[in-house]
């Protein structure tokens, strides 16, 4: 005849209840403070303990370091702290300056964040030049971009998409987060000319999408 469950079964039972969300929120801070790079959200939840959410504990610190020194932002598909924009003077003793980038190297880097997934005759095609081995090496290298999926197409050319390490070096949640293709080519950083296949009155409103999910 079966027995009533005892205490045994209620204690083992209780090991796989999920911690209070205030001790879910101190365990994502203590992961995003001990990191030095992003951190996705499904490798927090392989640290945190059976059951735990760790993307409702996110929103929850989110909306507490609202107004504080440093805030916790999200980059791509992964979470930060990072300064709050207002106190990024307080950092600019700290700050290096890097090598600048060349023309054709800020040209073709603006073009894959505009027109991702794209492959290198589209980058000439929109530029008019060819474009070097050097510039996409030196946007790899920098780990601005990376390779993206083949292109169904003859000869499969790889494609090339920026990186979450470009999105947080600039402060974008993601790459929908640019500035207008107008801006842009105001600046003299893009063709005046529309994207094939797109009218130029048009491009603005068809931005978002231009970008393939990735992941």
């Amino acid at each position: 005849m079966p027995q009533p469950d005892g205490p045994e079964d209620d204690e083992e039972g209780s090991l796989f209840e999920a911690p209070p969300l205030g001790e879910q929120e101190r365990m994502v801070e203590a992961i995003l403070f001990a990191s030095a790079e992003p951190v996705r959200v499904a490798d927090m939840n392989a640290r945190m303990p059976h059951g735990c959410d760790a993307a409702r504990a996110l929103e929850a610190l989110r909306r507490r370091y609202e107004g504080r020194g440093v805030h916790l932002v999200r980059v791509g598909e992964s979470w930060a702290f990072r300064t709050a924009p207002d106190l990024g003077f307080l950092m600019q003793k700290e700050t290096v300056e890097l090598r600048k980038l060349s023309r054709a190297a800020i040209e073709t880097l603006a073009i894959i964040a505009y027109h991702q997934p794209v492959t290198r005759a589209e980058i000439e095609e929109i530029r008019g030049v060819s474009v070097s081995r050097g510039t996409v090496d030196q946007l790899l290298e920098l780990e601005w971009i990376r390779f993206g999926r083949r292109r169904m197409s003859p000869g499969r050319p790889v494609t090339y998409v920026v990186t979450e390490t470009f999105l947080d070096h600039f402060g974008l949640e993601s790459a929908r987060d640019l500035p207008g293709l107008r801006d842009l080519r105001a600046a003299g950083l893009l063709d005046s000319r529309p994207m094939p296949g797109t009218e130029e009155d048009d491009t603005d409103d068809a931005q978002g999408d231009m970008f393939e999910d990735e992941s």
